[in-house]
């Protein structure tokens, strides 16, 4: 006879929620890792949204990002310096800021799929990094120009994304070991 659990019981509830937070908190405290630069500062949050996806799953690391950029909206101190409000989201970082959702759940999803070697999860990783300087870059040029937007917004990142992205496919491997 097969046993099911419910979902009511308090310890089926327990873990969920424990990786729930420890998503918001690991994003949290990626934002704090940063090195300020204008308009957009340099931080370790493109790295936790990649992670946070590729590791939690593409609908719940969805639930964490964007629950994460409400705790931001309401003004929960969570993005980098200390930034929060609606203001973060209508600043020079706000398409950065959106687009973590989709590359949170673009990367749950390409791990699940087509990124499932060292290699395919670097080029995947780096791939969604272009997609977050992509929509920072598009959103930036609306307040001070294109040319002036790649220049602040993305060229500066290039390195960094590289960088990242090779470090995030470095942690997933080693995730891969660990199972």
């Amino acid at each position: 006879m097969k046993q099911t659990i419910s979902m009511h019981e308090p310890r089926t509830l327990l873990r969920p929620a424990a990786l729930f937070l420890g998503g918001i908190a690991v994003l949290t405290a990626s934002s704090w890792v940063a090195v300020p630069m204008v308009p957009v500062p340099v931080t370790m949050q493109t790295l936790a949204v990649l992670l946070v996806g590729a590791l939690a799953g593409p609908r719940f690391g969805f639930a964490m990002i964007v629950f994460w950029l409400g705790l931001a909206a309401l003004g929960a101190p969570v993005l980098s310096e200390g930034k929060a409000g609606i203001a973060a989201f209508v600043g020079p970082t706000a398409g950065y800021l959106l687009a973590f959702p989709v590359v949170g759940y673009l990367a749950g999803l390409g791990v699940k799929t087509v990124m499932t070697g060292h290699v395919s999860r670097f080029a995947g990783f780096l791939a969604l990094h272009g997609l977050i300087l992509l929509t920072g870059w598009a959103w930036l040029a609306t307040i001070i120009g294109a040319r002036e937007a790649f220049a602040a917004g993305v060229a500066p990142f290039l390195i960094g994304a590289l960088i990242k992205s090779g470090l995030g496919a470095a942690i997933m491997a080693a995730f891969d070991r660990v199972k």
